[in-house]
């Protein structure tokens, strides 16, 4: 009989013997890999914190004792030994288990995360409510060596330093982030954890006791180190050494594609997702950057800690001299390209819409104030599907366009993806090229470029009495729904692809504003401030009074699914856009 079969929380935990831990380890690691070999999910970081979790949940008291783990890839194993285990097959689907923690989940998450660096700033604002309110418990961060790069994992350390409180913060040293770390402060726990450094460990000048380093695989060591921190009263930080994918030989060979593989074969470690036809707007951003920075010595790629997951690696690998991943640092990468700009560089920041919102000062501030031509290619822009709320990029376009002297963009497919890039790198003004997560809608999009007028739109199809403008990739879906019309209903539907949030292309809304009755603005963003909200302040601006109804997202924290439940359940699918079309269309009836 397994062990975990009879472990559902701390407290049967706690039944078990400490020489019965490691195979409670080896249980629970084939637990998560059957199931994210078939579910998919995040892998690697969690497979390297096994030990460490069940070490915790075993010592200390939770969750009267509070846990945060930075970002949340790495709590799978705290899940199944907390009152999740038999829902965890549904994870990450509609109705199950989030991907990440979350307080409206369990009482054993203590705080919701998933974007990084937010532990320790969490963790003591909690022990600092502790202090005033007298209660004795235990505040511990669980924090990666990429997060804790990040500029606010070191505002929190510094305030920490003269707060007064108990908290543990534990480094899990493992030298990843999803990509290989970077950076000055991984070169140093790298000296650390070889035994090179000479003189004072810089936490300890923090006012930090700094245990470490020591095996984050090792029970012994583990507990012996929780004995003497818990012995000590004040701030402890407990440096571990682990192996991202611990335990399956594939994912330890390969961590960054075992960080979230999607399906795989177990024993071979296959992928087994279908082949897609089409490319993903990811990969098209890569290739087309690294051609254009062939011809435009000028050109530089930029991201934080997002090398893979944007394909700015494609450049790294072929131009390594200017493309650089500055780390977990999203307000770093901005000003960064913005003092490149001042010298006549070209930046292409490669970021996501949900990420690029921890940096909103410094693109209105050091980007847009100046007027700096940095070009923002904001990757998972609209809804991204199973990783939900934390992930999903709604406000981009909501917040963007209110910034002076900055151009938004968004095209429907990767020939609009290619030919914005192109003329981004000679304009001389900030420029934002906003694209999906997943696959585009051409077999081939590796065509030649065009030249893009700035603030002007396109007509994709004529129609009668209805104008539907579209931006963004959810103009394929309009299309689609005005496929599914009857011959006659066709007709009367024209279609727009905007392709400029701002500046807004005029003449196409002085067009359709003076000709249909009935307008459908369409995106995939949030429609409080959206491009809808554009087109209604225009049309107010001019004194328009048509009928026009917004279609997007109205309630954007959308917890996780699919994309295309998501799409469906926001009004944007193609099956409902078909739907409002002939509500117009049978109400003129």
């Amino acid at each position: 009989m397994y062990l975990l079969d009879n472990i559902n929380n701390p407290d049967d935990l706690k039944k078990l013997s400490k020489p019965q831990l490691p195979q409670l380890a080896k249980e629970l690691r084939e637990f998560i890999i059957n199931i994210v070999s078939t579910k998919e999910g995040h892998l690697g970081a969690s497979l390297g914190v096994v030990e460490l979790t069940i070490a915790l949940h075993y010592y200390f008291n939770t969750p009267t004792d509070l846990l945060v783990w930075d970002v949340g890839h790495q709590a799978y194993i705290h899940k199944l030994l907390t009152n999740r285990k038999n829902k965890f097959e549904c994870y990450r689907q509609k109705g199950g288990l989030s991907g990440f923690p979350n307080r409206a989940e369990s009482i054993y998450d203590a705080f919701g995360t998933g974007h990084s660096s937010t532990s320790i700033s969490a963790v003591l604002g909690m022990a600092m409510a502790s202090k005033l309110k007298g209660c004795s418990k235990k505040h511990i961060a669980i924090i990666g060596d990429a997060s804790i790069a990040s500029g606010m994992a070191f505002e929190g350390l510094n305030h920490a330093g003269v707060s007064g409180v108990n908290m543990l913060v534990i480094l899990n040293d493992n030298a990843m982030a999803i990509d290989n770390n970077v950076g000055a402060l991984k070169n140093y726990l790298s000296s650390v954890r070889k035994h090179e450094i000479n003189g004072d460990n810089f936490l300890e000048n923090l006012k930090f006791k700094y245990t470490g380093p020591i095996n984050g695989h090792d029970f012994n060591e583990l507990f012996s180190a929780f004995k003497e921190i818990n012995n000590h009263k004040g701030l402890s930080f407990l440096h571990i050494v682990t192996t991202k994918g611990k335990g399956y030989k594939l994912a330890e060979e390969d961590q960054v594609r075992f960080h979230a593989p999607g399906k795989f074969d177990i024993s071979t470690g296959v992928s087994l997702s279908k082949i897609n036809k089409f490319t993903k707007y990811q990969y098209v951003f890569g290739k087309t950057l690294v051609e254009l920075a062939h011809q435009n010595k000028k050109i530089v790629g930029i991201t934080p800690a997002m090398p893979s997951g944007t394909s700015l690696k494609i450049m790294m690998d072929e131009i390594p001299e200017r493309a650089f991943d500055v780390g977990i640092a999203e307000q770093h990468a901005v000003t960064l390209a913005a003092g490149m700009s001042t010298q006549g560089l070209v930046p292409f920041i490669a970021i996501y819409s949900t990420f690029l919102q921890r940096a909103y000062d410094q693109v209105v501030h050091d980007v847009a104030l100046q007027n700096l031509p940095v070009v923002f290619c904001i990757d998972r822009g609209g809804l991204v599907g199973e990783d939900g709320a934390t992930h999903h990029g709604m406000f981009d376009i909501a917040w963007l366009r209110t910034i002076p002297n900055m151009i938004v963009t968004a095209p429907m497919n990767e020939t609009d993806l290619r030919n914005l890039m192109f003329i981004a790198q000679n304009t001389k003004h900030p420029f934002t090229i906003r694209y999906p997560r997943g696959y585009g809608v051409l077999e081939n999009w590796n065509t030649p470029f065009s030249n893009i007028e700035v603030g002007k739109g396109y007509n994709i199809k004529q129609g009668s009495e209805i104008a539907v403008l579209g931006i963004g990739h959810p103009v394929n879906f309009v299309i689609d729904a005005v496929n599914k019309l009857k011959a006659d209903d066709e007709n009367k539907v024209s279609v727009y692809n905007m392709l400029f949030v701002s500046p807004l292309d005029t003449s196409i809304l002085d067009e359709v504003f003076s000709t249909y009755k009935n307008i459908i603005t369409v995106e995939d963003g949030v429609v409080a401030g959206g491009f809808g909200s554009a087109v209604l302040e225009w049309a107010n601006k001019n004194k328009h009074n048509n009928n026009v109804t917004i279609l997007g997202v109205e309630n954007p924290f959308i917890e996780h699914s699919s994309t295309k439940n998501q799409y469906y359940e926001t009004g944007i699918s193609s099956d409902k856009i078909k739907a409002v079309l002939l509500d117009i269309i049978n109400s003129n009836y």
